[in-house]
């Protein structure tokens, strides 16, 4: 068992909980925590770092996100086994369109392979729920909604239907960032019903090719649609930067709730 680190006073911050959170992830990534070792406890960091316990519960639940810490029940807070090395995304490029397009690209690259995949490998039931998906993302959009948690379940049905666990696990370890992007393409499509209709109109596409299981036609129709999405962010009025946009790009690195 390792000794335990001490750690000295924060400076005033707009964003104390993500410098806490970035020390405590020095020193795991470091050595100076090691796996199992157990974390102060919340008082101790917070006489610590000289914050309120509120910044010390948004550090610790920000390692959890990533992977580096868990609570254990009646126990307190553990050091994890490290497995892939944590995302660590510049909070300053997150909320700005830039980060929002880099992280699309990521999406471009695993979502026209997932695609090609399920052209070749859906079963009935795959293409009635990827079909469904689609309905319920367009009643909600019907209905006004941003259809941000029906275009997250759409594309989870084409993942399922590429029956790759592999896959399955990448999308889901990139779900945070990838689910932060979504909430930003959705919200700048909602405002314009061209964009609506573009969204339809690919998603149809991406149906289509799957259910014919043309491969080929999939990577390229999710490839296109991903190449658009960010066509769209790059059209975006200035306004919604200024208002809604940089606000929910921030969920890029922090992770949690805009709304």
């Amino acid at each position: 068992m390792s000794t335990a680190p001490s750690f000295a006073a924060m400076a005033p911050s707009i964003r104390l909980s993500e410098r806490v959170a970035e020390a405590l992830a020095t020193e795991i990534r470091s050595g100076r925590l090691q796996p199992g070792d157990k974390l102060p406890t919340e008082p101790e960091l917070v006489t610590q770092f000289a914050v309120s316990r509120t910044v010390v519960r948004e550090a610790v639940s920000r390692l959890k996100s990533i992977g580096l810490v868990e609570s254990r029940q009646g126990s307190g807070v553990f050091v994890l086994e490290p497995a892939i090395p944590p995302l660590n995304f510049d909070t300053h490029e997150a909320v700005s369109r830039e980060a929002v397009i880099q992280m699309v690209e990521v999406r471009r690259a695993l979502e026209a392979e997932v695609a090609g995949l399920a052209a070749q490998r859906r079963s009935p039931e795959d293409v009635a729920r990827i079909r469904a998906a689609i309905d319920a993302l367009d009643a909600a959009v019907e209905a006004g909604g941003d259809g941000v948690p029906e275009d997250v379940a759409l594309h989870r049905a084409i993942a399922d239907a590429a029956r790759n666990p592999f896959l399955l696990s990448t999308l889901q370890y990139l779900s945070r960032f990838l689910h932060g992007a979504t909430r930003v393409t959705r919200a700048n499509e909602a405002r314009r019903g061209d964009f609506a209709r573009q969204v339809k109109d690919e998603h149809a596409a991406i149906l289509q090719a799957i259910e014919s299981g043309d491969a080929v036609a999939a990577r390229a129709a999710a490839f296109d649609h991903m190449n658009n999405a960010i066509r769209r962010i790059e059209e975006a009025d200035p306004a919604f930067w200024r208002q809604e946009g940089a606000v929910l790009a921030r969920a890029l690195t922090t992770g949690l709730s805009t709304v």
